[in-house]
């Protein structure tokens, strides 16, 4: 299946709003993108368009978004690009929104805090705790019967 997956450099414009649904959290806020270019007459950097995507995020990142972003915050957002036209009384419109896949602060402006969320109690899920594997490799004993290699000289 295609899906039109874009990665969006802008700002936070609105407050995130999180709904409970039955589904699961959800999390929506606005984003505004607004492109630069470098105006030769005037020597200096020009805003451009701005577009503005409406923000989607589901489960454990609308969480973290709720608590993370605010307006103002300069982020990257990727996900995949929805674009909807319709008629509503006689007015036609055209949304663009963006069903997030990852979202993060854009550092090459500022600085952020990272703080892993706890996860969740073995029972809370359903599912029973794993326990976590061990990812160090064992140290090679020395075989006292094998015999050192010839060393080739090329």
């Amino acid at each position: 299946m295609n899906e039109t997956v874009i990665c969006a450099v802008g700002n936070v414009a609105t407050r995130p709003v999180f709904r409970e649904l039955a589904s699961g959290a959800s999390a929506r806020f606005r984003l505004a993108v607004t492109s630069r270019y470098w105006d030769r007459e005037k020597s200096m950097w020009t805003d451009g368009h701005t577009n503005f995507f409406t923000v989607w995020a589901n489960r454990q990142l609308a969480t973290n978004v709720t608590a993370s972003l605010d307006v103002g915050d300069p982020v990257v957002v990727q996900g995949r690009l929805k674009v909807r036209s319709d008629v509503r009384e006689g007015q036609s419109w055209t949304s663009a929104d963006i069903d997030a896949l990852a979202i993060g602060h854009d550092l090459a402006r500022g600085t952020s805090a990272f703080r892993r969320t706890p996860r969740p109690e073995a029972g809370a899920a359903g599912a029973p705790a794993q326990p976590e594997p061990n990812w160090e490799t064992p140290p090679v004993e020395p075989d006292p019967q094998r015999q050192p290699e010839p060393a080739t000289v090329t």
